[in-house]
């Protein structure tokens, strides 16, 4: 997959899709695994990072998140893609959810870098 072809897929189907567009174009890191897992069981994990991030950082916004977790948990047992893009400074992973041919991006949700706190 090229670089083109995930601008192309990323349009407009969760909150964080404009800000990963905009990582891809600032020439951020980015990869698409092979493995393919069902919808649900990504569901699953996502949904608890989202409560868990709700109730310790609430302040931190989380791009796409919730509205990935309820298109993951539509999707049910549907095998997709996994994908990934970082930002080069490191302040934002983007996860990505492809259909099984990685032909279009289903969900995005983005992940700001929480600094360490410090003594």
């Amino acid at each position: 997959m090229t670089r083109d072809d995930l601008l192309t897929m990323l349009t407009e189907q969760t909150a964080a899709c404009a800000l990963a567009r905009e990582a891809l174009l600032s020439e951020s890191r980015f990869v698409v695994w092979d493995c393919l897992i069902p919808a649900n069981r990504h569901a699953h994990t996502y949904r608890t990072r989202l409560r868990r991030m709700r109730q310790r950082k609430p302040e931190h916004a989380i791009p796409g998140l919730a509205e990935t977790v309820d298109i993951l948990e539509r999707a049910d047992d549907e095998l997709l893609r996994l994908g990934q893009i970082n930002t080069p400074d490191g302040a934002w992973t983007f996860m990505l959810f492809l259909n099984t041919a990685a032909t279009a991006v289903l969900a995005c949700a983005g992940i700001a870098a929480i600094p360490r706190e410090t003594d």
